[in-house]
């Protein structure tokens, strides 16, 4: 492959636009593609996007309302859909995919149902066993990575030259990226920390403090952890930066929709008003039937995503929350010299 890579994005969204305009600037050739007709339309015609009124996107990005403009003679392709949709644009895209093709997913979810991950889910649907699967996954708010700020991210891969190649591709004077072989962990931990920083939210929304939040984040990524631990995955890639890394800023940051969803949840704002205020896709209340699902079959307690699904499905009233997780039965936090040791924490 020649350094100028030609790169193909599902999803004009904030992130896939964000990508978008980092990986033109990086000198290669790009093209969007969304399904919202009226999204590739203002793109078109303002080369902005909605959400990034004040950011004038480079003119050479090619936008597109045909999946096979997006999908030919491409070296690598993006999706960046939100999760529930990740299945049905693999269906779409799966008769214009090349043998060999490197496909990079940025989307964070579980499927209900299935509990496949995301590149699960799109291998389930392409079926083509030379094309190169990588989790692309971290601590990223586009919100920032359009402004040029500095991030990392994780491209993770059971293929080493996949993981590697997105790595060179996506490395800029501002965005770096590390590689990771544990790509069923990474992406365990992409969609469970949207779990987590809803109920972040949800207890900041209640009036509870820094001292609850960090709370939260420490036990969360705890439960996170005892759950991949028992799926198979790598230790270490829950104390890097796809998994506690991903959780502190969705759970701090006002960028993060899942966080914004909780608070107006804790305030007292119903589930399906707080996603409408929010105004785009929460995933953490996407992954969360599927989290439910996978602590069950590998027995595993989560007592925060337990009492977070307890509250959206009606079952628990919010402001019983924090008297609830305080008083659950005492025991000791086993001091975690590795993260092995969350096991018994």
């Amino acid at each position: 492959m020649s350094n100028k890579m030609k790169i193909g994005i599902l999803g004009a969204g904030t992130w896939g636009i964000a990508l978008a305009r980092m990986l033109f600037n990086a000198g290669n050739e790009v093209t969007v593609w969304s399904a919202v007709e009226s999204e590739i339309d203002m793109l078109l015609s303002q080369r902005r996007h909605r959400n990034f009124p004040d950011v004038e996107l480079p003119g050479g990005i090619v936008y597109t309302k045909d999946m096979p403009a997006a999908c030919a003679e491409k070296d690598i392709l993006v999706f960046a859909v939100p999760s529930v949709f990740v299945r049905s644009v693999a269906q779409k895209a799966a008769p214009y995919i090349s043998d060999g093709l490197i496909i990079v997913d940025v989307a964070k979810g579980i499927e209900e149902g299935t509990l496949y991950t995301m590149t699960e889910i799109i291998a389930d649907e392409i079926k083509n066993p030379t094309v190169k699967l990588v989790a692309l996954s971290g601590p990223t708010h586009a919100e920032e990575v359009i402004k040029d700020l500095p991030t990392t991210i994780i491209s993770a891969s059971d293929d080493a030259v996949a993981a590697e190649t997105v790595q060179k591709v996506f490395t800029t004077g501002y965005m770096r990226v590390y590689t990771n072989d544990d790509i069923r962990g990474v992406e365990l931990c992409g969609a469970l920390k949207n779990v987590i920083a809803l109920a972040s939210g949800i207890a900041v929304g209640l009036g509870s403090g820094d001292n609850a939040k960090a709370a939260i984040i420490t036990r969360g990524i705890a439960e996170i952890c005892k759950l991949g631990l028992a799926m198979g995955c790598r230790e270490q890639t829950f104390g890097g930066l796809a998994g506690i890394g991903d959780l502190i800023v969705t759970a701090t940051s006002m960028h993060s929709r899942n966080n914004r969803c909780g608070i107006l949840i804790g305030q007292g704002v119903s589930v399906s008003d707080a996603i409408e205020q929010v105004g785009m896709v929460v995933e953490g209340l996407n992954a969360l039937p599927a989290a439910i699902t996978l602590a069950k079959k590998y027995n595993v307690e989560m007592p925060i995503t337990e009492m977070l699904h307890a509250v959206v499905s009606g079952r628990v009233d919010v402001s019983a929350v924090i008297e609830i997780l305080m008083t659950r039965e005492l025991k000791a936090e086993n001091h975690v010299t590795s993260f092995s040791d969350i096991r018994d924490a």
